[in-house]
């Protein structure tokens, strides 16, 4: 009997002691995660005039490598609430997680970036202001190219010109693709550029940028400018600002070097 409650206790000590290093290598005891867990998770934030559809691609790649991913759907009505909109989807990672952010989506996630579930940060063609700065400062000293026009409404949301839609904003998409995105669009509050942001993960967070060598929504001394100045990993791709839709797979690969790169230190 004393022999049998010995094993009994044996037992007991060691499924604990099974359990004690589990919850270590997963999270302490606040629940922040530990750096030995491995980035598996990806949440992805779009940009102005698109929605979440746009990643459809990139989530297939990168689903099909094992990673668990979730794609913000911003109401593009102000920084504020775009951020909250990725907040959300942060709060539901069971661990750390790459945040990339599309074109307006990088503002979002360099604001938003600074969640502690955050290991690191892709910018796809993206923007990337710094704490104290809007949206619309990045563009001084630079010339966006006459193909990429707005059309904003009096109630002050904008759209890409419509009969500029593609080459603008998709020249490499097939003509359905191009005209679906165009009739699709999500409209944004053009004063979310005049927003401060008031956090800039990229300044403590590890940062890779997909630069759209023919992207017309930006001057490319801009994107290069952008990208340098927040010490990013430049991959360059031949694509226009849809890059995040017509260039999937070097997308994902980029998404998928940054989370094998990163680790999540503790706080």
């Amino acid at each position: 009997m004393l022999k049998t409650i010995g094993i009994l206790a044996a037992a007991a000590a060691l499924s604990m002691s099974v359990n004690v290093a589990a919850q270590t290598e997963g999270a302490d005891q606040s629940g922040r995660i530990s750096a030995t867990q491995p980035v598996r998770n990806i949440v992805l934030v779009h940009g102005a005039f698109a929605d979440g559809s746009g990643w459809r691609g990139v989530y297939d790649e990168l689903t099909k490598r094992g990673y668990r991913v979730t794609i913000v759907q911003n109401p593009l009505t102000s920084l504020a609430d775009d951020v909250a909109a990725t907040k959300r989807a942060l709060d539901r990672q069971p661990g750390p997680a790459i945040l990339v952010g599309h074109s307006w989506g990088g503002t979002v996630i360099t604001e938003a970036g600074v969640d502690s579930k955050v290991a690191g940060l892709v910018y796809v063609s993206a923007l990337s202001p710094d704490a104290g700065e809007t949206t619309a400062q990045q563009y001084e000293g630079f010339v966006t190219p006459p193909e990429f026009v707005l059309d904003t409404h009096g109630d002050g949301f904008g759209y890409v010109k419509a009969d500029m839609f593609r080459a603008g904003f998709a020249a490499d998409a097939s003509d359905a693709d191009a005209a679906f995105m165009r009739d699709a669009q999500v409209p944004i509050n053009m004063s979310a550029f005049s927003t401060k942001l008031t956090q800039a993960a990229w300044r403590a967070k590890p940062s890779w940028a997909v630069i759209a060598t023919d992207d017309k929504a930006f001057d490319q001394r801009m994107l290069q400018h952008m990208a340098k100045r927040i010490g990013a990993k430049v991959t360059e791709v031949a694509a226009s600002h849809a890059v995040f839709m017509t260039q999937p797979t070097v997308v994902a690969n980029v998404i998928d070097q940054a989370a094998r790169q990163v680790s999540q230190k503790p706080r």
